[in-house]
């Protein structure tokens, strides 16, 4: 019953430090994105999966009467798509001029002060020097999410 209870409690805890306000993202023609696009049938579960990276990765930073929005620009993945494999969204890593970049605008909200907004092109030139810092290697777009998690770190962290 301790252990229930001490269980109980750490999740608590966990949920309490977790708790953050709003983010919204919004994707601003992504149709003319620049690598999104490789695929027909990929492009809304990318699209999904860049929209839970973000807000994931923007949850510890946004404080609960807070709100982040997020407009995606532009998106760029790791690695070049290649069109002719039997299997679907394989992309070809090479290191050279295929890194992730991402560009945003974003806006933080908060109650009675003034918003804090700015405009970012987020990249990992070397993405494939660095290795994915324990990240699974079947999880998708895991490039993108180390870079978009170090660049909120980085840019909200403070």
């Amino acid at each position: 019953m301790k252990q229930l209870f001490a269980s109980l409690a750490l999740a608590a805890c966990a949920a309490s430090a977790l708790a953050s306000g709003k983010v919204q993202v919004q994707f601003v023609q992504p149709e003319k994105f620049a690598d999104i696009r490789d695929q027909a049938f990929s492009r809304e579960r990318h699209l999904e999966q860049l929209r839970q990276l973000l807000e994931r990765a923007a949850a510890p930073y946004v404080a609960d009467d807070q709100t982040l929005k997020i407009d995606v620009i532009d998106v760029d993945l790791a690695g070049e798509p290649k069109p002719d494999a039997r299997i679907h969204d394989l992309r070809v890593l090479r290191g050279k001029a295929d890194w992730p970049r991402i560009d945003l605008r974003y806006t933080l909200e908060s109650p009675g002060r003034p918003a804090l907004s700015g405009q970012a092109s987020i990249k990992d030139m070397a993405y494939l020097q660095r290795g994915v810092g324990g990240l699974p290697a079947d999880e998708p777009l895991r490039y993108e999410r180390r870079m978009i998690d170090e660049w909120f770190k980085a840019e909200f962290g403070k």
